[in-house]
């Protein structure tokens, strides 16, 4: 690393510090009250019956509390709290900790209500940590990839602010318009303009539709035979065009890492031997996208299932059998899988055919 690098991950880090630091004293930066735990009393006060018919106990926290800002800093509150052995849908609290609070003093002892914990200065630690390794590893393109990820999520937002204001049916047109930018601006951003981005952008947008496109003809075809949408029931819009557009975006992000791993692959193979043949580009090109396509689906594959584990559990628990918990719960998990992982396999050879055409030879390269 040279020593300007070395001098501004130095302020970076330093910078990042500062923010840390902040994030442990901004009480007065938020207009509701924040208390800060002293004491925590426990005592068991009952039990509840579960579906399984088994008793789960609930307790009693009495806190005790000091205010960290507003007009009553500095004075203590009294606060109580039941919660769940589950820890479902209540929390335990303990010294130390921060609470943002709704307060009365009705009858002359100032009394509060817990609204929810205070977790800034977590989020700020890891972020400044996050962005640190990433300063470090990546420098420049760790920073720019930064700038990326703020850009998709501004455009998520303008393409959600449009679904509210547009009819059901412009859905899919919207969510295509969001994976053209988000494909655009992050390759653009994160591999800067050149031959191996116009290629890795084309195969990414081809590949993507293409398996939209095939994913919504077996729908058609077979009348979404198999498909549960009984967990969109709240959805009060056609459920198919919402998972089609799931679909859609989350088949992106699949197809655009494939696509920039083959282009790259691509480059550096003209880079390291500048007299290669096509033929053998190809055959290389194949057999690195042998060995990528299976531990991409196996990805896809964990990431959309692990989602509905709490679900299963939950069905599981209330006494539903394992056929039809996983008919109800997996089918569409496992159909944006396999939708994904045909996105892979068919953007492997559109990578490594657009590289082969976009990406410039040397001079003296055989044709």
């Amino acid at each position: 690393m040279s020593r300007k690098k070395r001098i501004i991950l130095a302020l970076v880090a330093v910078l990042l510090g500062i923010a840390v630091a902040l994030s442990y004293h901004n009480y007065g930066w938020y207009e509701e009250p924040i208390a800060k735990v002293i004491t925590a009393e426990d005592m068991e006060t009952g039990e509840a019956i579960g579906a399984d018919q088994q008793n789960y106990p609930i307790y009693y926290q009495k806190l005790t509390a000091v205010l960290m800002n507003g007009e009553s800093k500095g004075e203590q509150v009294i606060l109580e709290n039941n919660y769940s052995a589950s820890l479902a849908y209540s929390q335990m609290y303990s010294s130390g900790d921060e609470l943002f609070l709704s307060l009365s003093d009705d009858t002359g002892t100032l009394m509060g209500k817990i609204i929810e914990v205070k977790r800034d200065k977590y989020v700020v630690i890891f972020g400044a940590l996050f962005l640190f390794v990433l300063m470090a590893v990546a420098g420049n393109k760790g920073l720019l990839s930064l700038i990326s990820i703020a850009g998709n999520v501004l455009l998520f937002t303008a393409a959600l602010e449009n679904y509210e204001i547009a009819d059901n049916a412009q859905l899919l047109w919207i969510s295509s318009g969001a994976v053209v930018g988000w494909t655009v601006l992050t390759l653009l951003l994160v591999s800067g303009r050149n031959r191996k981005t116009y290629a890795a952008i084309l195969a990414t947008l081809i590949g993507t539709f293409t398996t939209l496109i095939i994913a919504y003809g077996v729908i058609d075809l077979t009348n979404g035979q198999g498909l549960r949408y009984e967990e969109m029931q709240f959805v009060t819009h056609y459920p198919r065009r919402i998972f089609l557009s799931s679909i859609l975006i989350g088949s992106l992000g699949a197809v655009m890492d494939v696509a920039v791993t083959m282009t790259a692959a691509i480059q550096e193979l003209y880079e390291q031997d500048s007299a290669i043949s096509i033929k053998a580009l190809l055959q290389s090109g194949r057999e690195i996208g042998k060995d990528i396509m299976g531990t991409m689906a196996n990805v896809l594959l964990f990431a959309y299932v692990s989602g509905a584990i709490p679900t299963l559990v939950f069905y599981l628990e209330n006494g539903s059998d394992v056929s039809h918990t996983f008919s109800m719960q997996l089918s569409l998990e496992i159909t944006r899988a396999l939708a994904g992982s045909l996105g892979i396999v068919l953007t492997v050879p559109l990578a490594i055919i657009a590289a082969v055409r976009l990406i410039p030879k040397k001079a003296g390269n055989p044709k």
